[in-house]
């Protein structure tokens, strides 16, 4: 493609008269880069000119302060690059590096400029802060898919947080003012409850209505005219911070019978809220269900609350909000549940005589529950983690915990949580034992680590806390990391086995579907997009031997670690977004179809922007899979 017929063609240069692409022509250079030469760093000094790729390609390179080479675009024939320090004041924000031999015209500033002084718009297109095409195209998808306001306000107490609806003015007092003054100002406020502070302003205790009664007015005993806040209050209350989702104050509050929280900021109050105003922004069919969890008393009940979780979903989606968070509510629910479960079977082994020995567990939860990334259909990952109880305690530990395991399983795919396929379960006695136990396999998966036990590992090394004694899963994270601190070799090969998959995608940009009878004719989001980013994503943050529990909140500390920068990690929550986006909504159709959600869908299916917005979601995942193989190569190099 000749230089005077790629300009015709190209933003900005299409509006230029014919003279003035004469003159790029006659001025430009024509210059070969061979595969894999840079063409120049990220802080080079400019070379001078405004690069055109006559054939070839191009990549675009991020050298972030942390060292890790990160792989932010690809630029094709008939696209430019080198242009910053031509049309702004700084220098290249970014590398470049030719792919394949790639064949480029270098059209030199001082001509540029000149041009620029009468077509000004040419400068101006170089100033927008152009960032994501991802992030343009999942902005617009999402705002498409606003639905009406009565399917809004379903969703919205999910959304608000307790620093919007809770009280300011809260009335306080001291530990020795009297009950009859409290009482008063009560009635004169038009409030329930006043909180009980220190000398230092730090909260004490909290004095209700029902304090009064229950404490003063009930008690023979109990004088009204001498009785103090002190003797009365309720001390050391539960409290919850501003920024809580409301869902989360209603759940807790109605399961500790609690009808007032104080509301603080680094221990300063802020505020206060009653249930009754959580209840005045409830909705029937989303706010009751996380409720009706608590109250279940058999596995029937959570089968109903769990078939509920589509009508959540499909509230939660109208919101012209991040679909992170409403995934990460989803799990919330999820975990809700299963908890539940975990009690509901755990009492029932109990009443059927059975003795749960004296020892500490916690009961872990894996994979995408334990990055709070679940959707609609998640399988079982779970496990359980023993304190380091001695050897002659094992028969009496394994007579309880292994027909509860076994119980646990049935019953929590009897909800709707379907068995895993690969076993991790905790009915599997690879997925339980004792905090020296689970040493032990880390240490093998690490230092030996094959194919089978670096899958094993991936799935793994999302756990959490989900009933029991956290500190034991904080004790075998400290394990994890010194592990990998000891052998990082593990890293290079996690993301080799990662590496033997690519995204569904061409290179003339078509999807690649599935061959297989069961899913022919679609591809999987999931093990074919937004597994990629997760799996990077994670190997970065092992390296850095930090702890974050989300993808984004990872990506977020990856940011204040310097090993992304900003622009990168916009791009990749934006795809992020764009695959649980567009995965959600296949599963809430299929659900509501009758048939179980999972990650495949026919792209086809799709619109033609929400097949550009899939494709450019997988178009970042495959850039930034070739940025950590390069980075975890070093390892190995």
């Amino acid at each position: 493609m000749g230089l005077i017929k790629t300009l015709r063609e190209t933003e900005p240069f299409n509006q230029l008269p014919e003279e003035i692409f004469t003159e790029l022509n006659q001025s430009a250079e024509t210059r070969t880069f061979p595969a894999q030469t840079h063409i120049f760093h990220q802080h080079s000094e400019p070379t001078g000119f405004l690069y055109i790729i006559k054939s070839g390609l191009v990549e675009i390179i991020v050298q972030t302060p942390g060292g890790v080479e990160m792989i932010v675009d690809y630029r094709k024939e008939g696209a430019f690059f080198g242009g910053t320090p031509i049309f702004t004041t700084e220098g290249y924000s970014a590398g470049a590096r030719a792919a394949k031999e790639s064949v480029c015209y270098l059209i030199p500033e001082p001509l540029l400029s000149k041009i620029t002084e009468n077509y000004p718009h040419i400068t101006d297109f170089f100033n927008k802060a152009i960032y994501s095409r991802v992030r343009n195209l999942y902005s617009d998808m999402v705002s498409d898919h606003a639905q009406n306001t009565l399917a809004q306000m379903e969703a919205y107490p999910f959304k608000k947080r307790l620093s919007e609806i809770m009280s300011t003015k809260v009335e306080t007092c001291t530990a020795d003012t009297p009950v009859r003054d409290i009482a008063r100002k009560m009635i004169q406020r038009g409030i329930s409850a006043m909180l009980v502070c220190e000398e230092n302003n730090r909260l004490a205790g909290i004095v209700t209505e029902h304090d009064l009664v229950a404490k003063v007015l009930a008690r023979e005993s109990s004088d009204c005219q001498t009785a103090r806040a002190g003797a009365v209050m309720t001390p050391n209350p539960y409290t919850m911070a501003p920024e809580t989702f409301m869902y989360e104050a209603t759940t807790f509050m109605m399961g500790h019978k609690i009808k007032h929280m104080p509301i603080l900021d680094r221990e300063e109050i802020v505020g206060i809220v009653s249930l009754q105003d959580l209840m005045k922004f409830r909705s029937q069919k989303s706010m009751l269900l996380i409720g009706n969890v608590s109250k279940a008393r058999t596995v029937e009940d959570l089968i109903f609350a769990h078939e509920e979780i589509v009508k959540v979903a499909r509230a939660l989606l109208s919101e012209n909000r991040s679909h992170i968070e409403t995934m990460e509510i989803i799990s919330y629910i999820h975990h809700r549940i299963i908890q539940r479960c975990h009690d509901i079977v755990l009492d029932e082994m109990k009443r059927h005589g059975k003795v749960q020995p004296d020892i500490r567990f916690c009961f872990i939860i894996m994979g995408s529950g334990g990055r709070k990334e679940m959707l609609l259909g998640p399988d079982q990952d779970n496990g359980f983690i023993y304190e380091d109880f001695p050897d002659e305690k094992i028969e009496e530990v394994d007579a309880f915990f292994v027909p509860f395991a076994e119980k646990l399983v049935a019953a929590l795919a009897r909800i709707g949580y379907p068995r895993c396929d690969g076993n991790v379960m905790v009915n599997n006695p690879l997925w339980r034992g004792r905090l020296k136990d689970w040493q032990a396999r880390v240490c093998d998966w690490i230092r030996v680590p094959e194919a089978q036990k670096v899958r094993y590992s991936s799935i793994f090394l999302d756990f959490m806390p989900i009933v029991g004694d956290a500190s034991l899963c904080q004790d075998l994270r400290e394990i994890v990391f010194t592990e990998i601190r000891n052998h990082p070799i593990f890293l290079y090969h996690m993301m080799e086995l990662d590496f033997k998959h690519k995204v569904p995608l061409s290179l003339i940009g078509r999807f690649s579907l599935e061959k297989d009878k069961k899913h022919k004719g679609k591809l999987s989001i999931k093990q074919a997009g937004s597994i990629f980013i997760v799996d990077c994503v994670r190997m970065f943050l092992l390296e850095k031997q930090v702890e974050a529990i989300t993808t984004t909140e990872r990506i977020d500390q990856l940011v204040k670690l310097k090993v992304f920068n900003l622009e990168t990690a916009d791009h990749i929550k934006a795809a992020f977004e764009a695959f649980t986006f567009l995965r959600l909504r296949n599963e809430i159709a299929m659900t509501e179809q009758g048939q179980f959600p999972t990650h495949y869908l026919d792209p086809y299916a799709l619109t033609k922007n929400e097949q550009d917005l899939l494709k450019e979601a997988f178009r970042v995942a495959s850039k930034l899979q070739d940025s950590t193989k390069r980075h975890f190569s070093k390892i190995v190099g």
